[in-house]
C-alpha cells in the first residue's frame, strides 16, 4: 500500500490522515479559522509520530471541495506547498464522497448497508451541497456530481425517485424529510475515511500534478480577495518552511 498523506477542511472540522504500509494514524480536530494554524504542524507530527520523512510519502491528498471557500484554499495551498516542496503529485478528493465513504464504513457488514446514497451537506444560508454516489465494490462512482441546491428542489427529485439513504449534516440542520430512506446524520471520523478514500484515488490512478490542483467552488465567487490570495500563498510556504525542505511556486 502507498503512503499518503491526506488533509481536509472543507467543513467546520479538520481532518488529517496518513496511510500506508501498515501504519494508520488519523487526526480529527475543530477546523475553521484554526485549520490554518494548525493543518502544517499537525500533519508533521504525524509524519514524525510514524517515522516517515515527507520525501517517503508518495503523494499528498486534500479535500477538493465542495465546502467552505477558506477551508477549501487552505487544505489545497497546504497540500501543493507539501507536495512542490518534496517533488510529489496530489490527489484531489470529492468532499461529499468522504461523507459517503464515512457513511460506508459506519454501516459495513450491516444487512442494510448502503450502496447507493445521497450526501447532502449544509451549505449555510438555507442551501445545500448534493451528490449522489454508489459504491461498486472498489470505490464511489458519481451518479450525480456536487452540486449547490435549495431544499425545495432536492426534494422533489427524492419524491419522485427515492432515496434509500442520505448522509449529511443538512439532514438535521434543515429538517430534511427523506421518507423510508436510511438516515446517518452524523459523521464517525471524517479522517478515517479522508485516508480510505485517498487509498482509493490512489488506485485508480488518480494522482495530478500539483500545479494543476484546485479547489472546487459550487457556489459562485467572483475573485479572491487580496487578502486571501496572501493567506493562500502564506499557507503553502509555511508547509515548505515547516517541511525544512525547498519550496516550489505557489497557488495564485
Amino acid at each position: 500500500m502507498s503512503v499518503l498523506l491526506a488533509l481536509d477542511s472543507s467543513t467546520e472540522h479538520m481532518a488529517l490522515a496518513l496511510s500506508g504500509q501498515g501504519h494508520s494514524a488519523f487526526v480529527d480536530a475543530d477546523g475553521g479559522a484554526q485549520a490554518s494554524q494548525r493543518m502544517v504542524p499537525d500533519a508533521l507530527q504525524l509524519l514524525r509520530e510514524a517515522g516517515i520523512g515527507l520525501a517517503a510519502v508518495d503523494a499528498v491528498a486534500f479535500g477538493q471541495g465542495p465546502g467552505a471557500f477558506t477551508g477549501l484554499r487552505t487544505a489545497c495551498s497546504v497540500a501543493q506547498g507539501l507536495a512542490f516542496g518534496a517533488g510529489k503529485p496530489v490527489l484531489a478528493l470529492d468532499s461529499l464522497m468522504l461523507v459517503a465513504e464515512d457513511a460506508r464504513l459506519q454501516t459495513l457488514g450491516q444487512p442494510d448497508a448502503p450502496t447507493c446514497l445521497w450526501v447532502a451537506m449544509d451549505a449555510r444560508m438555507g442551501q445545500i451541497y448534493a451528490g449522489q454516489y454508489r459504491w461498486n465494490g472498489q470505490h464511489w462512482d458519481v451518479l450525480d456530481a456536487p452540486m449547490l441546491t435549495d431544499p425545495a428542489p432536492l426534494l422533489a427529485r427524492w419524491a419522485a425517485a427515492a432515496p434509500t439513504c442520505v448522509a449529511g449534516t443538512a439532514l438535521l440542520a434543515l429538517g430534511l424529510d427523506t421518507g423510508a430512506a436510511l438516515r446517518i446524520e452524523h459523521t464517525r471520523s471524517r479522517a478515517r475515511a479522508l485516508g480510505s478514500l485517498a487509498q482509493q484515488a490512489w488506485a485508480q490512478g488518480l494522482a495530478m500534478d500539483p500545479a494543476l490542483a484546485l479547489p472546487l467552488y459550487v457556489r459562485d465567487k467572483v475573485a479572491q480577495t487580496t487578502a486571501e490570495r496572501a493567506a493562500d500563498k502564506a499557507a503553502a510556504l509555511a508547509a515548505t518552511s515547516q517541511s525544512g525542505l525547498p519550496a516550489g511556486p505557489t497557488p495564485g
